[in-house]
């Protein structure tokens, strides 16, 4: 499908935009109520997006083939409450029933979090997908689960990618949209998409970041076990005890920890020593989340987060998830994080893109878009049909 037009409702940064637009698409209509995201919107696109949704009439918005909506996420991503439908943010996607109501637009491409599927024990995915089927739309029976790994993105960011057609004489007849490698391993290594030449200086971590996490690669590498399933919680090895108000999965960690410690006592007690018992670490810097398996052997082969819930530590073959809440990822072979222009690679973004001019604003907007090749690739299967 050549020369359709489109409109980008909760626009964000434009990652349906640069979707769309690849495919031969023009935006008709785009509306974002964020003021740093406009300013990027506008930038790079030559478009004033600065519509609240709630205030725009349906007939006031251009006719379009194609209507695609990144809807706030909070209200079904397990970092938020969940509520879901009752959250203002959640039932923004009324608004877009709204808008297909009265345009019946051809074709609906919806992105949400994973967490959508079974959010209020799948009810919120029903109340979507009879809404939408109320008003005429095919759609897949379920949800369909995506992620820009599978298409050679080294990024592990599972989303729920909802399309349908306007089909009213067919509605009951199901969309047969698939993918091949669904959820498969990417064969990419996260060093595809980094800089080849040195990078500026404010990306490095600092002298204290990397002495915590050469303390913890020390204990790695003295510890006898090379496959940790749970987190290491350093405070609980020798003189704290649970908590019993402690739920029993935490009992259980706190139990695992007590059995590392005494399995591995004398350079645990040296480590402890030498490292003054962590008393120059903050509380979650005494945390460490080994999830590399036994794939590499110190902290410094892999990709760590410094997390809420301690220093995580992945193989470098994916990257976890780019989020909003800005937890940049380091790649430990190079002791430094993430640059804002490799953030827009793992997000699928064009070279030319220009970037929010604040440094926090732009790893947010980046966390906070829509995958471009997840989009492009979902769209092409749905134009297909």
């Amino acid at each position: 499908m050549n020369n359709f037009k489109y409109i980008d409702l909760f626009a964000g940064i434009g990652g349906f935009h640069q979707a769309m637009g690849n495919l031969g698409g023009k935006c008709v209509f785009a509306s974002e109520i964020d003021k740093y995201c406009l300013n990027t919107y506008e930038k790079n696109y030559g478009i004033n997006a600065d519509n609240n949704i709630r205030s725009v009439e349906a007939k006031d918005i251009p006719p379009h083939d194609v209507l695609c909506a990144g809807f706030p996420c909070q209200s079904f991503s397990k970092a938020g409450y969940q509520k879901g439908m009752s959250d203002a943010r959640g039932n923004l996607f009324f608004e877009i029933e709204r808008i297909l109501e009265y345009h019946h637009t051809k074709y609906i491409i919806l992105e949400n979090v994973r967490n959508l599927v079974s959010h209020d024990k799948g009810n919120t995915w029903k109340t979507i997908h009879s809404h939408l089927k109320s008003l005429g739309y095919r759609l897949t029976p379920v949800p369909i689960i995506v992620s820009p790994h599978q298409f050679g993105v080294p990024q592990l960011r599972e989303r729920v990618v909802i399309m349908g057609i306007y089909d009213p004489k067919n509605v009951n007849s199901d969309l047969e949209i698939t993918f091949e490698n669904p959820l498969g391993k990417n064969d990419n290594s996260i060093y595809t998409i980094l800089e080849k030449n040195k990078v500026e200086k404010k990306y490095y971590i600092s002298e204290k970041e990397e002495f915590v996490l050469s303390a913890w690669d020390e204990f790695y590498k003295g510890i006898k076990e090379s496959v940790i399933g749970y987190p290491i919680w350093a405070e609980y090895f020798v003189d704290k005890d649970e908590d019993e108000n402690f739920p029993k999965w935490k009992k259980e960690f706190v139990r695992k920890n007590k059995i590392l410690y005494w399995t591995n006592k004398d350079f645990i007690d040296k480590w402890l020593k030498k490292y003054n018992y962590l008393k120059d670490f903050t509380p979650t810097q005494r945390k460490m989340e080994w999830q590399a398996g036994n794939n590499i052997s110190s902290l410094w082969e892999g990709v760590i987060q410094f997390r809420p819930s301690g220093i995580r530590v992945k193989t470098p073959t994916t990257f976890p998830a780019l989020v909003a809440i800005v937890q940049v990822p380091i790649i430990g072979k190079y002791k430094r994080r993430l640059t804002i222009q490799e953030a827009a690679r793992l997000q699928s973004f064009p070279s030319n893109f220009i970037p929010n001019s604040d440094d926090h604003q732009a790893y947010k907007q980046f966390g906070n878009a829509v995958n471009v090749k997840v989009i492009e690739e979902s769209a092409k299967k749905l134009f297909e049909l």
